[in-house]
């Protein structure tokens, strides 16, 4: 069950043309081959992501990225005292970017004890901010009842991504924007989850969450209820000691590797450690004395019709 839980988290990275035609580990049992790759219940790994992302604690990652949500705020151009909702907020980067430019938020997430630790920023910083749970492809909000709406490396997950999309649109007012920033399959985070899909395969029917970087992907998931799509490839350089030391903060703190080296038999994780390990310093741009990796994603501002 666990791994099954995991290749509907990561592999769901990965689409079935990325899969390769074997895995490198081939422990699991019929029963367990013949489960991830049934049809899919979107329900159901909506329950396993959860599960997933609540395990470790993403705050301790997601904080580091705080500059991408400062740079989508200024990108969609916020102005004090609009509605600002942030989807899949995770620990809140993008939350506090919008509250730091005087804008009236509410921050939502299904996983509650990431909202906690939105929070517990918030409160430091005498944010006042409203934290609800809610799920991205469900929002419980009336049409148009936001300026704008937020997301950074958050609805990129979800399983639906037509109904996510939908749901964008549909409490942004006319006029509004929607900002997001999304991981693109060449860069470093896509190609940390295309690994990880070596070891734990993707369930049978779901989109990759790359798509989301994608330019075309988005034009054809927004489509008329776009007036214009802007699109700005950005990069974000992940700063560690050295590939250890990132592997030993992600494998900690990160839901997805946090569970993966969990799944995995002890062999397994040594093999998941080594090609991580390769990808890390064949991209560190700072070798040998330090780990900087530049992962790019795609900035993205959508004017609603």
């Amino acid at each position: 069950m666990l791994r099954a839980t995991l290749s509907s988290l990561i592999g769901g990275f990965l689409g079935a043309a990325d899969l390769p035609g074997k895995t490198d580990i081939e422990d699991s049992t019929n029963e367990e081959q013949t489960a991830m790759n049934a049809p899919t219940d979107l329900k159901t790994l909506k329950t396993r992501q959860m599960t997933a992302w609540a395990s470790g604690d993403y705050a301790v990652i997601g904080t580091t990225l705080q500059l991408v949500g400062e740079l989508l705020a200024e990108a969609c151009d916020l102005r004090c005292d609009e509605r600002v909702l942030d989807v899949a907020a995770g620990n809140g980067n993008a939350t506090l970017a919008a509250a730091r430019r005087g804008c009236r938020v509410t921050s939502t997430d299904y996983v509650g004890a990431l909202l906690d630790r939105g929070k517990e920023r918030a409160r430091a910083e005498r944010l006042d901010v409203n934290f609800e749970i809610a799920d991205a492809e469900a929002l419980p909000y009336t049409t148009g009842s936001f300026d704008a709406v937020l997301s950074t490396f958050g609805v990129m997950f979800t399983p639906d991504q037509v109904k996510a999309a939908d749901e964008l649109a549909r409490v942004c007012r006319t006029g509004g924007r929607i900002g997001l920033a999304n991981w693109t399959p060449e860069g470093f985070i896509g190609q940390v989850f295309k690994t990880l899909g070596r070891y734990l395969p993707p369930p049978a029917g779901v989109q990759p969450p790359s798509l989301w970087g994608v330019e075309a992907h988005l034009r054809s998931l927004f489509g008329e209820k776009a007036a214009a799509i802007a699109v700005t490839p950005r990069v974000f350089n992940l700063r560690y000691r050295s590939a250890a030391h990132f592997i030993e903060v992600f494998r900690t703190w990160y839901g997805p590797l946090h569970r993966a080296f969990a799944a995995l038999p002890p062999d397994g994780a040594t093999a998941l450690e080594n090609d991580l390990t390769e990808l890390l310093n064949r991209m560190n741009r700072a070798a040998p004395a330090s780990l900087v990796v530049p992962s790019e994603y795609l900035e993205v501002v959508i004017s609603r019709r």
